[in-house]
C-alpha cells in the first residue's frame, strides 16, 4: 500500500515495450515539440522586432505564444527522455511541478484568450475609446491579473491533488495529469480537489460564455460595417481567435470531465494530446494564416536572419 509520505516516484504510461516503437514515439514527440517551439518563437520574434506590431493585440498574442511554449515544455521533454531511456519513472517532486506548471499555463491561456476577446470587442465595437481603454498601463494590469489567476488556480489544484494518500503510483498518462492522479487516491471523495475543480469549471464556463457574448456583439457590429475591406480585416483577426478558444475549451473540458477508466484508454489519450499539445502547435498557424501583418513580420524575421548570415 502506497501513501503520500512513502511514495517517492510515479510510473507514467508506457506506449510500447518495443524499443523501435519507443524510438518512433520519441521522433513523433520531437517533431511536435520542434514545430511548436519554432512557430511560437516566430510569433514572439515577429512582435518584438516589428515596431508595427507593438500594439496591445499583438502584445497579448506574444504572451499567448510564450505561455504555449511553457505549456509544451512542461510535458514533452520529460516524455522524450523516458522514451530514449526506456523508462516510465517520474519523481514525486517533478510530478508536483508538472501539475502546478501545466495548470498555471492552461489557466493563464484561458484568461489571456478572454482578455484578447475583450481587446477585440473594444477595438471593433468602441474604436473611438480604444486607446483610452486599452492603453499600456491597462495591458500590464490585465497581464498581472492573468498570471495571478493562473498562479492561484495552479496552487489550489496542486494542493487539492496531492493533499491525499495514493494507493498506487501507476499513472495511465504520459504526464502527471490531475484526473489520472485523483483516480489513484485512496479516498473515494477528495473534497479539496472536487471543490477546486468545481471553482475551475465555473470560471472556465464564465470565460467561455463571456467570449461567446463578446463575439456575438463583435460579429453584429462587423456585419454593419459599410466597407467590405473593413469586414474582411475584422473577420481575419476575430475568426482565428474564436477557433483557438473553441478548440482549447472543448478538448480540455472533455479530457477533464469524462470518466477516467481503470485501464489506459486511447480515447483519453487522444483528448489529452489534443488539449495539451495541439493548441500550442496550431495557434501560430491559425493566427498567421489570415493575418497579413503577422505574415509580413515573419518574412522580415527570415530576411533579417538571412541578411545577418551574409554580413
Amino acid at each position: 500500500m502506497f501513501n503520500r509520505t512513502a511514495m517517492s516516484d510515479f510510473l507514467l504510461l508506457e506506449f510500447s515495450e518495443v524499443s523501435e516503437l519507443q524510438f518512433l514515439q520519441f521522433i513523433a514527440f520531437l517533431m511536435v515539440y520542434l514545430a511548436t517551439v519554432t512557430g511560437n518563437l516566430l510569433i514572439i520574434s515577429s512582435v518584438v522586432l516589428d515596431h508595427h506590431l507593438h500594439t496591445p493585440m499583438y502584445f497579448f498574442l506574444m504572451i499567448l505564444a510564450m505561455q504555449d511554449l511553457g505549456q509544451v515544455s512542461v510535458t514533452i521533454p520529460k516524455s522524450m527522455i523516458n522514451f530514449l531511456l526506456n523508462s516510465r519513472y517520474i519523481s514525486y517532486s517533478v510530478c508536483v511541478a508538472q501539475v502546478f506548471l501545466l495548470v498555471f499555463f492552461i489557466a493563464s491561456d484561458l484568461c489571456i484568450l478572454t482578455v484578447m476577446a475583450y481587446d477585440r470587442y473594444v477595438a471593433i465595437c468602441n474604436p473611438l475609446h480604444y486607446e483610452m481603454v486599452i492603453n499600456w498601463q491597462a495591458c500590464r494590469e490585465m497581464l498581472a491579473g492573468v498570471w495571478t489567476a493562473g498562479f492561484l488556480c495552479a496552487g489550489m489544484h496542486t494542493t487539492g491533488t496531492f493533499a491525499t494518500y495514493f494507493c498506487s503510483n501507476v499513472v495511465n498518462q504520459f504526464f502527471c495529469e490531475i484526473p489520472q492522479l485523483i483516480k489513484l487516491s485512496c479516498s473515494d471523495l477528495n473534497l479539496i480537489e472536487i471543490t477546486t475543480l468545481g471553482i475551475g469549471i465555473a470560471l472556465g464556463l464564465g470565460c467561455f460564455f463571456y467570449i461567446l457574448v463578446t463575439y456575438a456583439h463583435i460579429f453584429t457590429t462587423v456585419l454593419r460595417l459599410p466597407s467590405a475591406k473593413g469586414r474582411q480585416k475584422a473577420f481575419s483577426t476575430c475568426i482565428p481567435h474564436l477557433i483557438v478558444c473553441s478548440t482549447f475549451l472543448f478538448t480540455g473540458s472533455v479530457a477533464y470531465l469524462m470518466p477516467v477508466s481503470n485501464t489506459p484508454s486511447w480515447l483519453e489519450l487522444i483528448f489529452t494530446v489534443t488539449y495539451s499539445l495541439v493548441p500550442p502547435m496550431l495557434n501560430p498557424v491559425i493566427y498567421s494564416i489570415r493575418n497579413k501583418e503577422i505574415k509580413k513580420a515573419i518574412s522580415k524575421v527570415f530576411s533579417f536572419r538571412y541578411f545577418s548570415r551574409n554580413t
